[in-house]
């Protein structure tokens, strides 16, 4: 049943789908229901995913199964406790009837409920059918919900540009540091809020390699993890060229004014970069040779092909024990109830290691800090859990098989609190054995 006063309408968009333009897309199979204020005063729009055929199904069932359902479920709620800006999820219910895709699947509707729904690609939808009026409203409608401080003056779209670009590249960010891949990097699935939006094929790095790609229809790999910070400074090119004509009357001057703002993604997001990678090696001070410590240490991880995750929050531990055999020997006689990461599968016997190590360790000394709150910040920076890709496959297996969602709520329990090492949860800390790895992930649709 509707709430009281609720016109559902689904939203028309449209994108660069893997680099090639489609004029007109939309939600083949969301609805949004409307908006409502939180506890806080903030809008918030409520939108049900798998609710049904919408004018924009182009001939699908506007279906959903229960497996996309739980893992968008799931990925943004960790991505909410991890502090990431990211739609959340409200609901996931199962609807009791079948889906069809390659076998019959159990239906689910999820609610998502997001500042809102404004894309890149809706900007495109009305920029490419030359109806700037309409590009006008949406881009005051984006100013007002997200970006008041950019104004009401005549050059305020040129300030909405350098707004939504600089919360982008924070965004971005905050992904490559906890090592999470999109996937579908669209710009129909790049908000305007700069929350992360649409989760289809994402996934998080389990060994650390720059080149990895795991979406199934990215056969390029024009999304891979090592490329997002490109695909999305990509991606605000084109809704600068949405705004062109509203920045400037002078097309000469909004292009050139417009190509300025867009070229300093690259600042925001390499001063975001390395200030999360900073917070992670557990420093506070800029130094100027950081930048090459902090590629060192990656260079490490990916050349002895170790675990992202645990291998930044170990580090913490060699920190506190003295040396990586240190901690290791301290964990084998440590006291009954510890629960700390320990170092394992890391980068402790490279040649180069120990080199790196003393130049951390010196560093650390520069900071001026008690090591206790270097080591703070890393626990702070560095989850123990995340929705890795085995146990996502695990928990959809057996709502899928069994009915099973025991293992859904015991895997949301854990990622509620990604920083909080805690006794009980070893099995949503440990990276996947090789014959558990999960390489490729697909859309829900």
């Amino acid at each position: 049943m509707l709430p009281e006063g609720a016109e559902p309408l689904a939203l028309a968009y449209a994108g660069h789908q893997f680099g090639q333009f489609v004029p007109q897309l939309g939600d083949g199979r969301a609805l949004l229901i409307g908006e409502v204020r939180d506890l806080d005063g903030a809008r918030r729009e409520l939108q049900l995913k798998g609710s049904g055929p919408t004018p924009w199904s182009r001939d699908g069932d506007g279906r959903a199964a229960v497996g996309p359902v739980l893992r968008e479920y799931l990925v943004s709620e960790a991505m909410h406790a991890l502090g990431i800006p990211t739609t959340r999820s409200l609901a996931a219910v199962l609807t009791g009837e079948r889906v069809y895709r390659e076998r019959p699947l159990p239906g689910a509707i999820l609610t998502r409920v997001a500042s809102s729904h404004l894309r890149v690609g809706t900007f495109q939808y009305f920029a490419v059918r030359g109806d700037l009026d309409a590009v006008r409203q949406l881009a005051d409608l984006a100013i007002e919900r997200h970006y008041p401080d950019s104004g009401a003056g005549t050059d305020r779209h040129e300030r909405l540009l350098a707004a939504v670009t600089a919360r982008q590249a924070a965004l971005i960010a905050r992904w490559m540091c906890v090592g999470f891949v999109h996937g579908v990097m669209n710009t129909d699935n790049m908000a305007i809020s700069g929350e992360t939006l649409d989760y289809g094929p994402c996934a998080f790095l389990d060994v650390y390699d720059p080149r990895t790609v795991f979406s199934s229809i990215d056969s390029l790999g024009r999304y891979g993890y090592a490329n997002q910070p490109a695909a999305a400074q990509w991606n605000l090119a084109r809704f600068a060229e949405t705004l062109i004509e509203l920045i400037d009357p002078d097309l000469d001057r909004a292009v050139a004014r417009a190509t300025e703002i867009v070229t300093g993604f690259k600042t925001h997001y390499e001063a975001g970069w390395l200030t999360g990678m900073r917070a992670k090696l557990g420093l506070s001070r800029q130094e100027n040779e950081d930048l090459l410590l902090v590629t060192d240490w990656l260079g490490l991880l990916r050349d002895e092909s170790c675990d992202f995750t645990l291998s930044f929050r170990a580090l913490g531990e060699v920190a506190l024990r003295g040396s990586a055999a240190d901690a290791m020997a301290g964990a084998a006689a440590g006291a009954a109830g510890s629960h700390t990461t320990t170092p394992g599968a890391g980068p402790w016997n490279a040649p180069r290691y120990r080199t790196w190590e003393a130049r951390w360790r010196a560093r650390l000394e520069r900071e001026g800090r008690p090591l206790a709150a270097c080591v703070g910040l890393m626990r702070s920076s560095n989850p123990v859990y995340l929705p890795r890709n085995h146990r996502i496959e695990e928990l959809i297996e057996a709502a899928v098989e069994r009915d099973d969602l025991e293992p859904f709520h015991a895997m949301l329990e854990a990622l509620s609190q990604p920083y909080l090492e805690r006794a009980g949860l070893e099995r949503y800390r440990e990276p996947p054995a090789p014959q558990e790895r999960v390489l490729r992930t697909f859309c829900g649709t």
